[in-house]
């Protein structure tokens, strides 16, 4: 679950770019959470960011064909986080839009 510093920059400065800062970071088991207001929102494992989901953001991630995250690839066990699609990652507007529904299905969690 290797994140490169490269990666990482690029993620936070989509999310900086998008009107989402301070977005906080803390390396943990291989990869890395991010916390906006405190809140781990979404976490890059990979090179991958992902945001979290719940049932009033997933159906956006289904659509496109996105699935949850499997940490252990040889067990059936999912976590609530999908990764977020190039497009969206690459357009600031829709990416502030997917950002704060994470942010908010992860306040539900909580």
């Amino acid at each position: 679950m290797a994140v490169s510093e490269q990666y990482l920059e690029y993620a936070l400065g989509q999310l900086a770019a998008a009107g989402l800062a301070p977005v906080r970071h803390r390396r943990m088991f291989g990869g890395v959470g991010l916390y906006l207001d405190e809140t781990f929102f979404a976490l890059i494992e990979n090179d991958t960011l992902r945001f979290k989901v719940d049932d009033g953001n997933r159906p956006d991630y289904e659509a496109r064909g996105m699935e949850p995250f499997r940490p252990w690839r040889d067990r059936s066990a999912v976590m609530a986080y999908y990764a977020v699609p190039v497009e969206v990652l690459e357009d600031p507007d829709t990416l502030a839009h997917w950002a704060r529904a994470a942010l908010a299905a992860a306040r539900r969690r909580a």
